[in-house]
């Protein structure tokens, strides 16, 4: 038998990190009945939360200090590090049994280091990063990958029921971070090939809209081909997933290959082609803004198809 007893209405929890994502998963804990207080460095991000009745605190410890189980969900591991490691930070204000979700992608050395620092204080740290864009955040049918201590996992699953559909446990901590990395592999090369195919469909002088309708129900079908290609077509590059933090996940994976001797010459190339998107100035455009920094390649304007 568990010796948490998670559920609406009870448990109190706390949330770090009102962002593209992190908004929406927040309010379905909200909207689910649990009790949650939140912090954002930028307090009018989580407006729409506090008027649906969270509670603010100022800093991660103040969350602790109220919270029976505190999420984070962040941009980068130096920002992971000083929400939950620094003087101010989620684990200052964490007393035994406690428990720490960061939900962030981030690296697996860190989140080891955080599940060790934790337990000297008798609380759990999990790593739980997600996939599925803003869409699966704001639908809640994200795809949760858990590291960490299984006991505190399992007994989690009502707060991950409401976030995502697919909660899949992959073993101690740094665990569910190196499954992310994976997932971020498969993605980088899937987005380039996307974003190549619709540019040679464009100078082939064929209708964008007919051959999606035609590559949608065949073989190259996928989830960025499903909900990225028609943000593509009309020129809305709003981020889902901001660029400079895929650059960073691929990072983190490039430097996880060279220490397991690992080759990954497609995630190399994806990553520098996503650096030059970001040296065009379109850091916090959607991944799918790759489709820009291609065409400009050769002497298009996607924009103006010119």
């Amino acid at each position: 038998m568990s010796r948490w007893n998670i559920e609406p209405g009870n448990t109190r929890l706390g949330w770090i990190g009102t962002g593209v994502m992190g908004r929406w998963m927040a309010g379905h804990l909200l909207q689910a009945g649990f009790r949650l207080t939140i912090y954002n460095r930028t307090q009018s991000k989580a407006e729409t939360l506090l008027q649906a009745g969270a509670q603010w605190a100022s800093n991660p410890r103040q969350v602790a200090e109220v919270s029976e189980v505190i999420f984070t969900m962040v941009g980068f591991p130096a920002d992971v590090r000083q929400v939950i490691l620094g003087s101010d930070g989620v684990l200052a204000g964490c007393q035994p049994g406690k428990i720490i979700v960061d939900m962030t992608t981030s690296q697996p050395a860190l989140a080891v280091e955080i599940a060790q620092r934790a337990a000297q204080q008798g609380v759990i740290a999990l790593d739980a990063p997600v996939t599925g864009g803003d869409v699966g955040a704001r639908e809640g049918r994200l795809s949760i990958m858990i590291g960490g201590d299984a006991e505190a996992s399992e007994a989690l699953r009502p707060c991950f029921q409401c976030m995502g559909k697919t909660i899949v446990y992959h073993g101690p901590p740094g665990s569910g971070q190196h499954a992310k990395l994976a997932n971020q592999v498969l993605i980088a090369s899937q987005m380039v090939a996307l974003c190549e195919g619709l540019l040679y469909a464009y100078k082939a002088g064929l209708d964008l809209e007919r051959v999606l309708q035609s590559v949608s129900a065949g073989a190259a079908s996928s989830w960025a081909l499903q909900n990225l290609a028609p943000r593509i077509l009309v020129g809305n590059f709003d981020p889902g997933f901001f660029v400079e933090h895929f650059i960073k996940d691929m990072g983190i994976a490039l430097e996880e290959a060279r220490r397991m001797g690992l080759a990954l010459p497609g995630l190399a190339l994806a990553h520098q082609l996503y650096v030059s998107v970001q040296a065009l100035g379109h850091g916090k455009k959607g991944t799918h803004a790759l489709q820009l920094a291609l065409a400009a390649m050769s002497g298009i304007d996607w924009q103006t198809r010119r």
